[in-house]
């Protein structure tokens, strides 16, 4: 067959799209793009452009300039940043080496098919269901004064335990109370990423003597690159997303000082300013910041 009799015959088994079809596509292409730009990328773009300004967020006419006025005025006028930002920053270690190294040993011990594995995947995988608003309300209603665990205890409101307003107990309770999510959230994703682990790397691993450990460590563990990037990321946003949670407990007046809790304070309560605008920049930066250079560097190992 020639040349010109093959393309002929490429040309007629390509389909045209007609004007219909064309309208189709556009609109479930469009729609959605659209919706996307105007719901996240205008807002998020707008709201980096007021952190630079003073607004009482009614008319845009009354927009004022102050460029880095609102930044200086948290670094250096805001001690609450400081505290709220130490916060985060224990949230973060906490989960980075607590509640995550135990999600994914959990995984791993559901995916040996220990005694009763199906009972514990269901139970940790509970939690994960829920918003962090309902997990608040769920602890909130065991531990405040006149709670569950202080009925059990046989303590009266007077006497009670302060779970939530005392400092010596509130972060670390808040911090298992978050754990109780996202141990069975990464428990979820390591599991999914454990069973597409192709068996003859673990076999022949067994065949050259390498204990469970090493198995794990040199073989499985490497083998789960990109899952291992989805969790190093789902921890740097869990770590910097708990607004809901504390607001359920606190209310608007915080409570524990985190960056979410001081963006929606500064948004509602100082418009004029623009801050919270430039508390939700600084939180989109210490969010984003670290997940581009992990995934840099791990683009360039895979590249060499």
């Amino acid at each position: 067959m020639s040349t010109t009799a093959t393309n002929q015959k490429t040309a007629r088994r390509r389909r045209t799209f007609s004007g219909r079809d064309k309208a189709t596509l556009g609109f479930f292409i469009g729609i959605p793009t659209f919706l996307h730009v105007a719901l996240v990328w205008f807002p998020a773009v707008a709201t980096i452009f007021l952190s630079f300004t003073y607004w009482t967020g009614i008319h845009i006419s009354d927009i004022q300039w102050a460029g880095t006025a609102n930044y200086e005025n948290i670094f250096f006028n805001t001690p609450v940043f400081w505290d709220a930002l130490r916060v985060n920053v224990v949230w973060l270690l906490w989960f980075g080496f607590i509640a995550t190294p135990l999600g994914i040993l959990l995984a791993y011990q559901i995916d040996r098919e220990i005694r009763g594995h199906k009972f514990y995947q269901t139970a940790y995988y509970l939690p994960v269901v829920l918003s962090l608003a309902v997990i608040g309300i769920i602890w909130n209603f065991l531990l405040r004064p006149d709670g569950f665990i202080n009925g059990a205890l046989g303590l009266p409101i007077s006497e009670a335990i302060s779970f939530f307003g005392d400092d010596r107990y509130n972060l670390w309770v808040i911090l298992i109370m978050a754990s109780w999510r996202h141990i069975g959230y990464i428990m979820l994703l390591y599991l999914a990423g454990l069973k597409a682990i192709d068996a003859t790397l673990r076999e022949a691993a067994s065949i050259d003597g390498a204990t469970e450990w090493k198995t794990f460590l040199q073989v499985i563990f490497p083998a789960m690159g990109p899952v291992n990037i989805i969790v190093i990321v789902i921890t740097i946003i869990e770590s910097l997303r708990a607004f809901d949670m504390i607001y359920i407990i606190y209310g608007g007046t915080g409570g524990l000082p985190i960056l979410g809790v001081l963006v929606f304070q500064n948004i509602a309560g100082e418009g004029a300013s623009m801050k919270g605008a430039a508390y939700a920049v600084i939180l989109f930066l210490l969010s984003i910041v670290p997940i581009i250079a992990y995934l840099r560097q791990q683009f360039r190992e895979d590249a060499k």
